[in-house]
């Protein structure tokens, strides 16, 4: 067999035991944590949809009841989960010039219902949308990059009503937090627990929150925060507006970079970085950085921090790793069901998208294993988290019979059947 075309299944299967053996303790009981395992094990199957139901089916359990109590009453601490993620993730693709990136990503909802839904502004659909929103931390380093922790905004709407909050189980102590809020504190906690990065980067919701740039000062960590053009810039000759002062940059001012390889080769564009100037009292170095497309002539604008002098490709290589948390949203949706959630309730979305988050950090550590120790190709381009998906799936598709088969297909008749039942007797009881 050609160079790169084999596998090592037990080196995979290492990997993800160790994973799972990690988070082993934080479940009171062997049900549970077992009850886990077969459960990420489902997200990881090549399933047509991942919910309950399927899950529970492809780890050969006669109905979903047992993964539904995982998500609900079973006795186990999603929050301590992430953080034996965070620390795995950190373990296996950490380095000193990690970059943090936080960003917020939307699932699209039809009902009122679910914890946090409003009609709000979600990147996913780009435009205002009945949906869910919530806040990621994603550890991007040269090695590879996932997901470490995790907030579910709840809008004022939904804090400043407290029966409704009750409704789905969201804490009583919890109140309002805006989403740069919420990054701030998943920044701290994990700098506070010693993980290795020199950077922190986001969009522009995350520039507005003057606690966060503050505290990064303050720890020494640099920043690259994107700016819009209206946003004032101070300079040893006075402020201006970013737009402003971009447009007035000379030719040689402007230095073609790339940001990082895509997936069609580098991305290139035209930089520039301008110095500005610091608020008395402070130390540090303070740039405004801009980002020009080469071909549309399109303007992206950055504020920028760090502790010591660093060279504009220092720079760019941050904004590059910003562009990775898409990378990571698209494959934690697309091959570990980050968004196929179908639950309500405060506790079940946290112990899906914590599950689901495990996952992903299975893939995109394997990846980065794979890329260190395998030999690669001009012709092969190197294993990737979807690719190590269908692999493993199929490495450890469990064979079910027809009797297991058929004993689905008739409990998902009778729930349907029940279920309309009762959207019936409903129905006449509300006719006038």
């Amino acid at each position: 067999m050609a160079v790169g075309h084999s596998v090592d299944p037990a080196r995979w299967q290492s990997v993800f035991e160790g994973l799972m053996g990690k988070v082993a303790g934080r479940f009171a009981r062997v049900e549970p944590r077992r009850r886990a395992r077969a459960f990420v094990l489902g997200l990881l199957a090549d399933l047509p949809r991942k919910n309950c139901w399927t899950i529970a089916e492809h780890a050969g359990n006669a109905s979903p009841a047992g993964m539904q109590h995982l998500l609900s009453r079973a006795r186990w601490d999603a929050d301590r989960v992430r953080d034996d993620i965070r620390d795995f993730v950190v373990e296996h693709l950490g380095d000193e010039d990690a970059v943090l990136v936080a960003d917020e990503t939307g699932d699209l909802k039809k009902g009122t219902a679910s914890v946090g839904v409003q009609r709000q502004y979600t990147g996913t659909a780009g435009r205002i949308e009945n949906s869910q929103v919530a806040v990621y931390l994603v550890y991007a380093s040269a090695a590879g990059h996932a997901a470490i922790d995790c907030r579910l905004y709840i809008p004022r709407s939904w804090t400043q009503d407290p029966q409704r909050c009750r409704s789905v189980g969201i804490p009583d102590d919890l109140r309002f937090a805006t989403k740069p809020a919420l990054a701030t504190e998943m920044i701290a906690q994990a700098l506070d627990a010693g993980v290795r990065a020199r950077w922190v980067t986001g969009d522009e919701v995350y520039d507005g929150d003057l606690h966060l740039s503050a505290d990064l000062e303050q720890r020494q960590i640099g920043y690259v925060l994107a700016i819009s053009r209206k946003r004032s810039v101070p300079t040893h000759a006075s402020i201006f507006p970013a737009g402003v002062l971009a447009h007035g940059l000379p030719k040689k001012a402007w230095q073609r970079l790339s940001a990082g390889a895509g997936a069609k080769g580098h991305r290139f564009h035209d930089w520039a970085q301008v110095e500005i100037t610091s608020p008395s009292g402070t130390s540090g170095h303070r740039w405004l950085l801009v980002r020009r497309n080469r071909r549309t002539g399109e303007l992206a604008y950055y504020r920028c921090y760090s502790p010591r002098p660093v060279p504009l490709t220092a720079l760019v290589k941050v904004v590059g790793r910003r562009w990775t948390v898409e990378e990571t949203f698209q494959a934690a949706k697309s091959v570990a069901g980050l968004d196929e959630h179908q639950v309500r309730r405060w506790v079940s979305w946290h112990r899906w998208t914590t599950l689901a988050m495990l996952a992903h950090a299975f893939l995109a550590v394997t990846a980065a294993v794979e890329r260190a120790t395998t030999t690669t190709t001009p012709e092969l381009s190197p294993l990737t988290c979807n690719e190590i998906q269908r692999l493993f799936a199929a490495l450890l598709a469990p064979a079910r019979d027809l009797a297991h088969r058929l004993h689905w297909s008739a409990w998902r008749r009778q729930h349907q059947a029940r279920s309309r039942t009762s959207h019936y007797q409903r129905q006449a009881t509300q006719q006038p």
